[in-house]
């Protein structure tokens, strides 16, 4: 069944790639689709009791809902896809081109298999990566697997900001308040960072915060005055970090990689076994012990 009706979606599905997060998943896409959709955006809802992808039509072009640049993953739910794939390109006019892109390992393998299943060539290859550490049993035995290098800065790092501005806390803040700090945070941020958080954006945290769980952990110093944010979200294996910022004024205190220390050692502390950084090949994600996970794009026409 071709559709766009948001009450079809699986609840029941689990993504064919795991440790895929929210993205894939309706709290996430329908407000996605509720704050970032184009115009001219047609939502293609691809369902059966199996299976389900949401698909996007635009001027002769088809893409999984959620753009590049807010989702991190995508994934088909379920199983079934070379006829959900078979019901979306008789939907569609001859030429009409595809481009699904944020695709790791089995979701990849997946809609190509359901292409060819279906007489399509899809053109693969690796266009992003995402950057995930998998987690020992202890804080200690996360530092002792970094390099000499990057444990000793991590330590020093940690010290530094406990000497200026006291021991490193992270606090678990909610509300529309907790996304406005956040987000006034991230402006302050240089380049192209702090150009990203406008008015709109800000209000798609929100809804990502109120409507698709996302949670926001505020490092504080000894005064309780917020010196970073993590704009991030979590299940029960893994904490996937969507966003994250610091205040400048602290830069010398390092509150961006004690930021992160903390949470990785608060997610070990909880029992999951994975702290996802996401989408992006930033060097200080591998310095922190993460490895690489390929993302792929599958572009092609549907000429049937």
């Amino acid at each position: 069944m071709i559709g766009s009706d948001w009450d079809v979606y699986g609840f029941r599905l689990h993504p064919l790639e795991s440790k895929t997060g929210p993205f894939p998943q309706r709290p996430f896409t329908h407000t996605w689709w509720a704050h970032r959709r184009r115009p001219g955006d047609d939502l293609l809802i691809a369902s059966s009791e199996i299976g389900l992808v949401p698909f996007v039509h635009n001027e002769g072009m088809v893409t999984i809902a959620g753009d590049g640049d807010v989702t991190d993953y995508h994934s088909p739910l379920g199983a079934g896809l070379p006829e959900l794939v078979e019901e979306l390109a008789a939907t569609l006019p001859t030429g009409t081109r595809f481009d699904l892109d944020s695709l790791p390992g089995a979701a990849a393998t997946g809609l190509n298999d359901a292409l060819l299943d279906n007489g399509f060539v899809a053109t693969g290859a690796t266009h992003d990566v995402a950057a995930v550490l998998q987690l020992p049993a202890s804080f200690d035995e996360y530092l002792a697997a970094l390099s000499k290098k990057d444990r000793h800065e991590t330590r020093r790092k940690i010290r530094r900001f406990d000497t200026a501005l006291g021991q490193p806390r992270v606090v678990r803040h909610k509300g529309t308040g907790a996304v406005a700090v956040f987000a006034e945070m991230h402006r302050h941020s240089s380049g192209d960072k702090g150009e990203f958080m406008t008015a709109g954006m800000e209000r798609f945290f929100v809804a990502l915060h109120e409507e698709a769980g996302a949670v926001i952990d505020v490092l504080v110093t000894e005064h309780d005055t917020p010196a970073a944010a993590a704009f991030s979200f979590e299940d029960d294996e893994a904490y996937y970090l969507y966003n994250s910022a610091y205040e400048p004024r602290f830069r010398d205190s390092s509150p961006g990689v004690v930021l992160l220390a903390t949470l990785i050692e608060h997610t070990i502390n909880t029992g999951r076994t994975t702290f996802d950084f996401l989408k992006g090949d930033e060097a200080y994600k591998f310095r922190m012990g993460a490895e690489k996970r390929p993302l792929c794009r599958l572009t092609g026409e549907f000429t049937r």
